[in-house]
């Protein structure tokens, strides 16, 4: 019987893991944020608007701090390319025999290793360098505002979790809401994030929402430290 071959979709697996990532920080942050100024006796004008101030920093502050990093990352590899390019003009068979021994390396034979570096170099020499001697391609180049709006997206989705509950819940138990439906959404999001990375998915569940936890309970409790004092 004849199988059908699996298709495998590695290529997402990158954009999907950061995007959860990213959404784990939403949501500890805002919320740690909410409680914290729900615990110093604020009331729900001041606890809102402390948390979608928060949302719009984060959002910012994401999308700046990605956009920083992935473009210094397509720096390095635009130098790369163009160090790579020179050695091409520079000394051509050189590079074909450096090719060579990449593939050799891989486990091809001396004779096939030479002629698929040769037709591959002749196809496009430089395209070839980069995906198999740097590590290079066009699906996992840098693309510094994709990465930034991706950022400031995934964050801004955590933080509405936390927002909305604060915003429908009663005052009286908005700290007991919030913290509930943020630890609920931190369990899902940790047992994904796991399961995309290989790992245990109860263990990294737990990882997750019990650090997240105790961010709430710190924030909270210098809350209502700062608020006791200032009353």
């Amino acid at each position: 019987m004849r199988r059908n071959h699996e298709q495998h979709q590695l290529a997402g697996v990158g954009w999907l893991r950061a995007s959860v990532l990213g959404a784990n920080d939403g949501i500890v942050s805002t919320s740690s944020l909410i409680i914290g100024v729900a615990a110093a006796h604020a009331d729900r004008s001041s606890v809102l608007l402390s948390g979608f101030a928060g949302l719009v920093a984060g959002a910012m502050s994401m999308a700046t701090g990605e956009y920083v990093s992935v473009h210094s990352q397509a720096d390095t590899e635009a130098a790369a390319l163009d160090q790579e390019r020179e050695e091409l003009q520079d000394d051509f068979a050189g590079e074909h025999r450096e090719l060579t021994d990449i593939y050799v390396n891989r486990g091809l034979d001396a004779k096939l290793a030479d002629q698929v570096a040769g037709q591959l170099m002749a196809h496009d020499a430089l395209a070839a360098h980069a995906r198999d001697e740097l590590g290079l391609s066009a699906e996992s180049g840098a693309r510094p505002l994709q990465a930034a709006a991706a950022s400031a997206a995934s964050f801004a989705a955590g933080a509405l979790i936390p927002l909305l509950v604060a915003a429908v819940a009663n005052p009286t138990y908005l700290i007991a809401c919030t913290v509930a439906a943020s630890l609920i959404c931190l369990l899902f999001l940790g047992g994904m994030s796991a399961k995309v990375g290989g790992a245990n998915v109860t263990t990294g569940a737990l990882r997750v929402a019990w650090w997240s936890a105790v961010a709430m309970g710190v924030t909270a409790g210098v809350g209502a430290l700062f608020g006791t004092v200032t009353r």
